[in-house]
């Protein structure tokens, strides 16, 4: 039996598409191990978001190819598919595909002959408007299913390489994401998480199906107790999608409520379709149909012409937003994208300051999320042991919390009651009553 790795780096849809791809190979016979294990065949997924994952990905081909240099490497992913020909110059690349037909990639690799030096099968996906059907059958040892609904992004923010490397928004089948979910919940999965490059854009492409629309699918289906949603844009955020989601109880009230910037010149020059007046707006209208609400965040700091003031009114309107988490993130020039081409570039010391600042507001925010939420009760679905006896979980609005039990109560959701916090992480007691059910 031949061995076969799918490892992802970068994002969630990486991740679920090489779980996929994993599942056509184990389909096939292989043999699934770990990509630190000896196999005959390694997929990466390539992540190019920066030019630090550009490296991190050429790092890790080198490295599987020096445990079997006789293995077949295949590269999948944003970077394969933006960097093709960078891509034939690594050492240990054979077979190269970009982010289409990885549906196609079992059958590709039985084919290929090492005689036949590299193969590119990478094309121009700026002209694929079809989304590619992958799926995932089964997940082992998790309680939270990634489920990839969307592809494609059509926004091109001017520091982001991702439209072309994803191509435009392509939506899949609302028959085929709900057939997914009914598969996931017949394996005991009671938590989904709708995922893509730019979720909120979905259905768009189709006509006669939106995000929401979307959302009650899965909701109507048996089994799944929670939904969640990736990152989505303020501007998402309507009357309709409140007085929507007022009526769907699985869906979590937890947004990840993407912002990039706290000051409106930096918005704008990042191409960004919204002003902090707008997602203003948008945060009131979640905390006002869902006052438990948590609000997390993407900030970028050290943006090209981002100035010791506008960094203060992106700290400043974060602090009264109020997130419960911010994942800061130093500007990184990405080579194609119009900001990498500005000569107004902050330094790497301006930019690793603002984010050790900007970090220690998340972490206030944080810990006055938590300490607020203290001696409350709230149902936990809990995921795994941490330790002997101590299991973790999260909430519906994303806090994570750990407790003790003399039984496995993985996968279970129960009701647990806050009584104190460290950063990041509530510990509560379990209360008496059995699994909660909707």
């Amino acid at each position: 039996m031949k061995k076969v790795a799918s490892y992802a780096l970068g994002c969630k849809v990486n991740q679920y598409e090489s779980e996929a791809i994993a599942e056509l190979f184990a389909q096939k016979g292989y043999e699934i191990v770990s990509v630190e294990d000896w196999a005959d065949i390694y997929i990466i997924n390539t992540c190019t978001v920066t030019n630090f994952g550009d490296k991190k990905s050429r790092q890790l081909i080198r490295k599987v190819k020096r445990q079997n240099p006789d293995a077949v490497v295949a590269v999948v992913g944003c970077y394969a598919q933006t960097a093709p020909e960078e891509m034939e110059r690594v050492e240990g690349v054979n077979l190269i595909l970009g982010t289409k037909d990885k549906g196609k990639i079992a059958e590709l690799v039985e084919q290929y002959r090492k005689e036949e030096g590299i193969r590119n099968y990478v094309t121009d996906i700026r002209n694929e408007h079809v989304f590619e059907p992958l799926s995932i059958q089964k997940l082992a040892g998790r309680t939270r299913a990634y489920l990839k609904i969307q592809d494609g992004c059509n926004r091109y923010c001017s520091y982001c390489i991702i439209p072309y490397a994803r191509g435009p928004i392509r939506s899949r089948d609302p028959e085929d994401v709900v057939a997914e979910v009914k598969r996931l919940a017949e394996n005991g999965f009671q938590e989904v998480v709708l995922t893509g490059i730019h979720v909120a854009s979905y259905g768009k492409d189709l006509g006669n199906m939106d995000l929401l629309g979307m959302i009650r699918r899965v909701h109507a289906v048996e089994g799944i107790q929670r939904i969640r949603l990736s990152s989505i844009e303020p501007n998402i955020v309507t009357e309709d999608f409140i007085e929507g989601i007022r009526t769907l109880p699985k869906l979590c009230d937890h947004y990840h409520l993407s912002l990039q910037s706290g000051c409106d010149e930096t918005l704008r020059q990042m191409n960004r379709h919204y002003d902090t007046a707008d997602y203003r707006k948008a945060a009131q209208m979640l905390r006002e149909a869902l006052p438990d609400v948590a609000l997390t965040t993407d900030i970028i700091v050290g943006f090209p012409g981002e100035t010791e003031e506008h960094f203060q009114q992106s700290a400043a309107f974060a602090k009264e937003i109020g997130f419960s988490k911010i994942h800061v993130f130093p500007y990184s020039p990405k080579r194609g994208t119009p900001a990498a081409k500005r000569k107004d570039q902050n330094s790497n010391e301006v930019k690793a300051d603002r984010s050790h600042r900007l970090i220690q507001v998340s972490d206030a925010l944080g810990n006055a999320f938590l300490e607020q939420r203290m001696g409350q009760v709230y149902e936990v679905l809990f995921e795994r042991e941490v330790e002997e006896g101590i299991y973790e979980g999260h909430t519906t609005n994303y806090i994570k919390v750990r407790t003790k039990s003399a039984k496995n109560i993985s996968n279970e959701i129960l009701r647990v009651k806050l009584v104190r916090h460290e950063q990041e992480c509530a510990w509560g007691c379990l209360l008496e009553e059995n699994v909660v059910k909707l």
